[in-house]
């Protein structure tokens, strides 16, 4: 008997039964078909079938009405996230569970398809890991090089798709707690995919009926650097990503004093 996770369909992560071996590469997947998470992950978010699409659609039209009643939000400057049909890997700092929802709910209501990149750990929680695969997450190992979830991201990125990526790693409460993670870098370098930072201000203390907004930046384009080479690119982007998402979130704090961070 297999020790593999099954799916909740029961479908095993990663073995797949004869016929389903190459779901992914052979166009949509079907509903009710037993699908493996690693189907999901592998897929353009464009095949998931019909049953995980209106999954998505519930939970957006859920959430952005419940957010917008719970803690009204709103978002700056949200052409150059909606505008923009390229896929990009989105940066942002992580106050909260809230800025996730805010940012996915904008892009999807402007018909853009965002993965989130979660960590693994929350994989041992099967109901967590079924839905986020439902709704385009897919796991990366942050204790290591995680070169498939590094695959995954590439593949996504030059199809079309957006990465929404905290560096931050964790949710921050004091700025002087926060520890950046450089690994969305080679996501993005590998896809030749611009960097497009993001800030919010309001959300690390959440009460009820607190406002929080977030502001977007302009996408870094790898063509803007200064350096020539790849591993000095790969610096300069990270130094320069990160530089712009505190930025944003300082110049929103200027500009909204009462929202207490």
């Amino acid at each position: 008997m297999s020790d593999q996770p099954n799916d909740i369909a029961g479908a095993p992560r990663s073995a797949k039964g004869k016929g389903q071996a190459d779901n992914a590469s052979k166009g949509r997947l079907r509903a009710f078909a037993g699908n493996s998470f690693d189907d999901y992950y592998d897929s353009a978010m464009s095949d998931f079938p019909w049953t995980a699409r209106w999954l998505m659609n519930f939970i957006i039209s859920v959430l952005y009405v419940a957010t917008k009643l719970l803690w009204p939000w709103k978002v700056e400057r949200a052409e150059l996230l909606t505008k923009d049909a390229r896929g990009r890997v989105i940066i942002q700092n992580h106050e909260s569970m809230l800025e996730p929802v805010i940012t996915i709910v904008t892009l999807w209501r402007a018909g853009i398809h965002t993965r989130t990149v979660y960590k693994k750990e929350f994989d041992k929680i099967l109901p967590a890991a079924w839905l986020f695969s439902r709704v385009g997450g897919f796991p990366v190992n942050r204790g290591n090089a995680d070169m498939k979830a590094v695959r995954r991201a590439r593949t996504a990125l030059q199809r079309g798709e957006c990465l929404l990526i905290y560096p931050e790693g964790t949710r921050v409460k004091r700025d002087e707690d926060a520890e950046l993670h450089g690994g969305y870098i080679i996501m993005a370098q590998l896809a030749k995919a611009p960097v497009q930072p993001t800030a919010v201000v309001g959300a690390r203390f959440l009460k009820l009926r607190s406002r929080v907004v977030m502001r977007c930046g302009e996408a870094i384009e790898w063509s803007s650097l200064s350096s020539s080479k790849r591993k000095e690119q790969a610096a300069e982007m990270e130094s320069r990503g990160m530089a712009a998402v505190f930025s944003l979130r300082d110049e929103l704090r200027a500009d909204y004093p009462e929202l207490k961070e």
